[in-house]
């Protein structure tokens, strides 16, 4: 099934990974959001679980292993043309997670994949929601500090 004008939404999944005050983003090499930061994720394969496919996603598209904490947030992404029709939609579920590396390297369809100071990211070009969402992975890091 094609992402673009689907016939029913598709689930994504997405992973805040958190390092001391940084967090690992990557640059969106495809449609949709090309260009811009966002989570690192991608869609969960036919069979896999979500916690399943973030962890394959964060291997292929980051090169590194993941621990996965909890649900960090869910959200619904849907794009129209201006045609009103929908274009994307997505359903993605975002995990905190924590890294067992620091040593990313862009795979997969990241364009890029870098660490940023969580404070800093205003200045950057990121995907709608992404800063609640870290915000929400803040919160329920809490005491699960990794």
């Amino acid at each position: 099934m094609s992402r673009e004008y689907p016939d029913y939404p598709r689930v994504g999944v997405g992973a805040v990974i958190l390092h001391e005050d940084k967090v690992l983003l990557v640059r969106r090499g495809k449609a949709p959001s090309f260009g811009k930061w966002s989570l690192p994720g991608g869609l969960v394969e036919l069979g896999e679980s979500t916690k399943e496919a973030i962890e394959r996603e964060i291997r292929e598209e980051c090169g590194i292993k993941i621990r996965v904490v909890d649900v960090a947030g869910v959200i619904d992404r849907v794009v129209k043309d201006d045609a009103g029709r929908v274009r994307y939609h997505y359903v993605l579920v975002d995990y905190l997670a924590y890294p067992d590396s620091l040593d990313v390297e862009a795979g997969d369809d990241a364009a890029e994949a870098q660490w940023f100071e969580i404070g800093r990211l205003a200045e950057l070009d990121t995907t709608q929601g992404l800063l609640d969402m870290i915000r929400r992975a803040e919160t329920l890091r809490g005491g699960t500090r990794g």
